[in-house]
């Protein structure tokens, strides 16, 4: 029946297992068979063979134009056929063969496609079967047919070496590329001023325009999977995001116009994250440091990113705190020196009309009086000493309450 190789060969053999004097065919090699088997593959012309290659895998795509200098795909070539002509010699590979690794390397090194790689390598099988058949007189074909299997199979291990090897390579070739790209990104959060210059290096690197604007977000550690979902899930439509640890934080950042392209901005504003904009390259440690310092503002039970225009006051409220006298004490001491119905009565109506910045939209969400409402910050006024009506006052309860 047709068997189909690795290799994506196709070919028919036979599993009759009779005697060499019953007429009938054998599908493996007999052991009177060596001797004009050794003879055939020693009439076969190593420039010819290599010839009839090159005129085949210049026509496969990725081949045309050669991408390497055709002497080096010739000099290959001849010692990859001088590689399957000895191994059908010894009846297999021992797998170590080097040509098979020095193609599969060089190849991968540069940048030919896998699919065009394996194409141009079965080109192979097709050269050396005609070239066989060529040697061969009329009273060899069966033993030609009876060494069918041991042509394919060689050739077929020779094909899975070599695409072992341009795997290996391409993983190691990615692996170099992650580590030189997270190195230039060390160096921008680590260099406190670098020059234009650098971040020009930096930039061209990491492939992106100096001056674009860059979408950064971050993400505490318990957040982190959510974050990296969204990495992937923005580079498998195509786009470029890159990340970094900065402390218990990732930082991931990408062109804003590629986010919004994949509609990836969409799902980052969902979710719980510190989420800025940089104008630049040159902004985006500082930008970074800001992400991190939202994404840690984030509260148990919160959703959504917490943008700038959501979280200043708290980070407003977190540098101040930290001069050791908090920005509200003294309100809540004040506060609690009344009732508790009087108390949830102002902060409640103080809170809505420090939303709204007006009386009448906070009467309307309080489904009360406007001059319930104003007699209300009256009174706050009168027991905290900070009249949330008069703008200055006003951004000191925005900040205490944030």
């Amino acid at each position: 029946m047709p068997q189909l190789s690795r290799s994506g060969l196709c070919i028919c053999t036979y599993t009759d297992d009779m005697s060499a004097n019953d007429g009938r065919l054998h599908d493996r090699p007999l052991p009177g068979d060596r001797q004009r088997w050794f003879e055939l593959l020693d009439a076969l012309d190593l420039d010819e063979l290599t010839e009839s290659f090159m005129d085949r895998v210049v026509t496969v795509p990725g081949y045309d134009p050669a991408p390497i200098p055709v002497s080096e795909l010739r000099r290959t070539g001849r010692n990859s056929f001088t590689t399957l002509i000895d191994g059908l010699r010894a009846g297999g590979f021992d797998g170590s063969v080097a040509v098979s690794t020095e193609v599969g390397v060089s190849r991968a090194r540069a940048g030919i496609p896998l699919e065009a790689l394996m194409t141009a390598i079965r080109h192979d099988f097709t050269v050396l079967w005609e070239a066989l058949t060529r040697v061969a007189t009329r009273d060899d074909a069966e033993l030609v047919i009876r060494h069918t299997g041991d042509v394919l199979s060689t050739v077929d291990e020779y094909v899975l070496q070599v695409q072992r090897a341009y795997t290996a390579e391409l993983q190691r070739m990615r692996a170099e590329e992650s580590s030189v790209r997270q190195g230039y990104i060390a160096s921008l959060f680590q260099d406190v001023n670098p020059t234009d210059e650098r971040l020009a290096t930096i930039a061209s690197a990491l492939g992106i325009d100096p001056t674009e604007e860059l979408i950064v977000a971050a993400s505490r550690e318990e957040d982190t999977p959510d974050l990296r979902v969204l990495v992937s899930a923005h580079e498998s439509t195509g786009g470029t995001m890159f990340t970094h640890h900065l402390g218990g934080v990732l930082i991931a950042f990408a062109s804003a116009a590629g986010v919004r392209r994949t509609g990836i901005d969409t799902r980052l504003a969902e979710a719980r994250v510190g989420l800025v904009t940089a104008a630049g390259i040159a902004s985006l440690r500082r930008l970074a440091l800001t992400a991190r310092d939202l994404a840690q503002a984030i509260t148990p039970g919160e959703t959504g990113a917490m943008t700038w225009s959501r979280g200043w006051a708290r980070l407003a409220a977190q540098a101040l705190n930290a001069t050791g006298k908090t920005v509200g004490g003294d309100i809540d001491e004040a506060l609690a020196a009344c009732g508790t119905a009087e108390r949830e009565r102002l902060v409640e109506a103080t809170g809505a009309y420090l939303e709204t910045g007006s009386i009448g939209r906070t009467a309307a969400e309080l489904y009360c009086h406007r001059n319930t409402v104003a007699n209300r910050l009256r009174r706050f006024a009168e027991v905290t000493g900070v009249d949330p009506t008069i703008p200055a006052e006003a951004a000191r309860l925005v900040v205490a309450w944030a």
